[in-house]
């Protein structure tokens, strides 16, 4: 077991597990860590706290120390630079003749790097761009490619559930989404109901399809012939949740049967 915080770094929402040291440490206080772009600030999530040493990093990274006043000001200066920034690299990007929609760019709070997110059809040879970055802004730049599911994390916005994104409040991951979820929960295939505004499979699609698998167990397919006391029929439907399936028996009509009655063959 070791001591460990969870911290959130505000512009990429990635969440780490960092060593607390001897600070003392509460939700939403702003602390200074060590990544692998450089210093950054991020956000306390999750107060100190033991966790198994399995669940943790080979390397786990100490907190430097509280953020303070200044660091803080150094963020704003930072943010307000990047935003600049930003107008420079679609300007740029332009004369090259680039195929490169910007979403967004930050510095790390050091500066010693600004990193550029950026959607595209294709691959797009970006090394004049960066060049030219170089040359104006005096400190590595790094332009990342994304995926459309990483640029509605980045930017937000409102899901047909009526809510903000998954992605942009809370998930910090992406795990995959099929078509079979989707029919695994009896949805009609139409993806303007079971795509996202990202164009991509909704992710809270997994969050009951588990469940969902659990409840079928014990029900026939459907589609499957079934033999049933009133004739032989197709299964047409099934209701998980009232615990019953429908069959059409053609000539007789549909016919509802509960699940616990049920002991027919299936072909």
């Amino acid at each position: 077991m070791q001591k460990v915080v969870l911290v959130s770094f505000k512009v990429t929402k990635k969440i780490g597990c960092y060593d607390p040291k001897e600070f003392t440490l509460a939700i939403n206080d702003n602390v200074v860590v060590e990544t692998e772009s450089g210093l950054d600030v991020a956000v306390v999530k999750k107060a100190p706290y033991m966790e198994k040493d399995e669940n943790l990093p080979l390397e786990l990274k100490p907190i430097l120390r509280k953020a303070t006043k200044e660091d803080m000001k150094i963020v704003k200066q930072n943010l307000e630079k990047s935003i600049k920034a930003l107008d420079v690299a679609k300007k740029y990007s332009k004369q090259l003749s680039l195929n490169m929609n910007f979403v967004d760019c930050y510095y790390t709070f050091d500066r010693n790097q600004l990193i550029f997110s950026f959607v595209s059809d294709g691959r797009v040879d970006f090394r004049e761009l960066a060049k030219k970055l170089a040359q104006k802004y005096k400190t590595r730049i790094e332009l990342r490619q994304i995926g459309v599911r990483d640029k509605a994390k980045k930017i937000g916005g409102l899901g047909p559930c009526g809510l903000f994104l998954c992605c942009h409040t809370f998930l910090t991951d992406f795990n995959s989404v099929s078509i079979n979820m989707a029919k695994n929960q009896f949805l009609a295939l139409n993806p303007s109901k079971i795509n996202g505004i990202c164009g991509r499979l909704l992710c809270c699609l997994n969050y009951e399809n588990d469940l969902y698998t659990e409840l079928k167990k014990g029900y026939p397919k459907i589609g499957s012939v079934i033999e049933t006391e009133s004739g032989r029929g197709k299964v047409s439907s099934i209701d998980v949740f009232n615990g019953v399936f429908h069959v059409d028996l053609r000539e007789k009509g549909f016919i509802e049967i509960k699940k616990e009655d049920y002991h027919g063959s299936i072909e």
